[in-house]
This record gives structure tokens, C-alpha cells and sequence, in this order.
């Protein structure tokens, strides 16, 4: 368990701040009705989390090779 929470840090980092951002996004910008994500909090504060996981875990430097065995 404590080797994952090292490999997948910005990941985890990422996802509070997705749930922020998209708690923040339905609350300031959000429509009422019609709009499939941002019309309730909760969604919209998964789909911020989820963002927030993929998109901090793009800079992760971890080199994939064939050697490694991470393939």
C-alpha cells in the first residue's frame, strides 16, 4: 500500500484540488437546468476530482521501459 501511495503522490494530490476546482465551478458558474455535469454539486465535484487526479498525474517523471518491467 505504501509503495502505490508513493507512485500515484501527484495523482492524489490532484484529486482534492479537482474536487475544489469543480466544487467552485458549480457553484460561481454552474447552470440550473439542462446542463448534465454542472446542474448538481456532486457531479460536478466528482468529474473536478477525476480532472484533477488525470491531469496532476501528467507530470509525473517516472521513466517506463522495457528493463523496468513498468510496460
Amino acid at each position: 500500500m505504501k509503495n502505490w501511495v508513493n507512485n500515484n503522490k501527484l495523482m492524489l494530490i490532484g484529486i482534492p484540488f479537482g474536487a475544489i476546482a469543480g466544487f467552485a465551478y458549480w457553484h460561481f458558474v454552474g447552470c440550473s437546468e439542462g446542463c448534465t455535469i454542472t446542474s448538481q454539486w456532486h457531479l460536478s465535484t466528482m468529474y473536478g476530482a477525476l480532472m484533477g487526479g488525470l491531469g496532476f498525474s501528467i507530470f509525473d517523471k517516472k521513466s517506463k521501459t522495457k528493463e523496468d518491467g513498468n510496460i
